[in-house]
């Protein structure tokens, strides 16, 4: 009974304050985020001061009934802020377009100026200079509202109608404004390393997307590199054999700088004297620096190799040339018997590289006041992986795609994964194989405790949410690679996001043949004998 009263008394003061939630309305008109926040931390704490012999079965179903209001509260209140910013967004399309179509008046009324000031009536230089001042300070205010996504879409062509049998000279002259727009791509700038491609147009009612420049993505060299970086798997005589061989090879007759690890360097110099010219680094604040000094990176091992120089590189990396030092090697197709004539071939270009797209992870603690108050980032060039740890427990995680609802996770974990991981963990774990140039994120369940739970594949621009509620029995750990794990505890999430800075791998053919023939070697994929051709036939009828 004095369960029971503490329950009713419970719900009285929630009912309260879920009736002052849904009255106050902040300046932003979302519910207030916290008020829910304490509403279910409340109801924990009842239930776990009452025993729950005491009680009766209807009031454990209410509590029940309590917290899963109060989780609707809160997605409606996230709902709630992601339409508000959609419309913000429409807002500044719309502001965007007038301002456009304001210029477009401002250009006819102006060559109407020119026109007239042929016949002596204005002064066309002071008409054109107070114009383009105006013009000129418009299309800046629009440049700093907008950033690098600048005319993400245009629309207002002005078509004329050629399809009129008319013999009339005004149907012929006849004027129609068509609501055309192009979609369009734009990064960095006009004079970043990344340009403007359209990738979708609509013009005249029909729809239609930009043919590709290319099948395959090609590097060609403006300039001779001058500096390689060499990166070796540790612990092997014959790498280290290669390696100096390699050395040798790419100062004597290359006349290149080369740059090492400390320890590779320590190995050379013990090994001979003339080895002096290799360079390395001091400590790891000079290794930031690293993709500004070299042109080139050379990796002598396996995939691990290839893995450990994506993580030496927070930002952009540079063209990596892979030798197959390894077991199974799905992103090593060079291989070490011919690399004189492989790195000839490479230095000279042009080559075909392969663009492995990485994971940006960010972990939120419960603590923080936002989203963006988060820890040191992670880039992940395989997949990042939210397991149970040591924990008996079932893993229970709550998954967000941008702001929509995706699942509860109830197994031993989860898997994101890259489309150049899709041959590792996810692969094992029953994910797809994806062709690592297909931007995209794999959702992969590990033991997933529902038959039903089958892998996703998400497209690369979403941001997905891994949150551990606050009702799991245990907390999660997440790592990276398969390194750095990291304790997430309830009210932590996990935030993945596409890195802008891929990692680009010289190709030995082209990008699809070298992923299908990694798939034929490494896995042995549909290796079966060919079915007798003496069995029985079907009878002609």
């Amino acid at each position: 009974m004095a369960a029971g009263r503490r329950l009713i008394s419970f719900c009285d003061s929630f009912g309260h304050e879920e009736a002052s939630v849904s009255c106050s309305k902040p300046e932003n008109g979302c519910v207030d985020s916290l008020s829910i926040f304490h509403s279910e931390k409340a109801v924990e704490e009842l239930l776990q001061q009452t025993p729950v012999a005491g009680m009766d079965e209807h009031l454990i179903e209410f509590s029940e009934a309590l917290r899963t209001v109060a989780k609707a509260l809160r997605r409606a209140a996230e709902g709630k802020a992601s339409a508000q910013a959609e419309a913000a967004e429409w807002k500044r399309r719309y502001e965007l377009e007038r301002t456009r179509n304001i210029q477009m008046e401002r250009k006819a009324r102006m060559a109407e100026q020119f026109s007239a000031e042929k016949n002596g009536d204005i002064d066309c230089e002071r008409v054109k200079n107070s114009d383009n001042q105006s013009m000129l300070q418009n299309e800046s205010n629009e440049y700093s509202e907008t950033g690098c996504m600048k005319h993400g879409i245009w629309s207002h062509e002005v078509l004329r109608d050629r399809e009129s049998d008319s013999n009339s000279n005004a149907d012929r002259n006849k004027i129609m404004r068509k609501a055309s727009f192009k979609l369009s791509w734009w990064c960095n700038g006009e004079n970043g390393d990344q340009h403007k491609h359209d990738i979708v147009s609509f013009e005249r009612g029909n729809i239609t997307t930009a043919e590709r420049s290319s099948k395959q993505i090609s590097l060609k060299w403006e300039s001779d590199p001058q500096t390689v970086l060499i990166l070796t798997k540790p612990n092997s005589v014959s790498v280290r054999i290669l390696c100096v061989q390699m050395v040798r090879w790419l100062r004597e007759r290359k006349k290149l700088n080369v740059y090492v690890e400390p320890r590779v360097k320590v190995e050379l110099v013990a090994e001979s004297s003339n080895f002096s010219y290799v360079q390395t680094w001091k400590d790891d604040s000079e290794i930031s620096h690293l993709h500004m000094k070299v042109d080139l990176v050379i990796t002598l091992g396996g995939d691990g190799t290839v893995l450990w120089a994506a993580s030496m590189f927070k930002g952009p990396v540079p063209p990596i040339v892979p030798f197959s030092l390894g077991s199974l090697g799905f992103m090593t197709p060079f291989h070490s018997e011919h690399f004189k004539d492989c790195l000839d071939s490479v230095l000279r270009g042009p080559i075909s590289i392969t663009l492995r797209h990485r994971l940006l992870c960010r972990v939120v603690r419960d603590a923080a006041k936002n989203e963006y108050e988060t820890e040191e980032p992670f880039l992940v060039l395989n997949e990042v992986t939210i397991d149970r740890g040591i924990s008996s427990y079932l893993t229970n995680l709550e998954c967000y795609c941008d702001n929509s609802f995706v699942t509860c996770v109830q197994g031993d974990g989860l898997i994101l994964s890259t489309t150049s991981g899709s041959t590792a963990y996810s692969l094992a774990a029953g994910g797809s194989m994806v062709h690592p140039q297909v931007p995209g994120i794999l959702f992969t369940p590990i033991c997933p405790h529902s038959l039903s739970f089958r892998p996703l594949i998400l497209p690369e621009h979403v941001t997905v949410r891994i949150m551990v509620p606050f009702n799991s029995r245990s907390p999660a750990w997440a790592s990276f690679d398969g390194k750095d794990r990291k304790l997430l505890a309830a009210g932590d999430a996990l935030l993945c996001s596409m890195a802008p800075w891929p990692v680009p791998t010289a190709c030995q053919v082209d990008s699809t043949n070298d992923f299908l023939r990694s798939i034929h070697d490494g896995l042995h994929w549909n290796l079966r004998k060919t079915q007798s051709f003496d069995g029985p036939r079907d009878r002609d009828l």
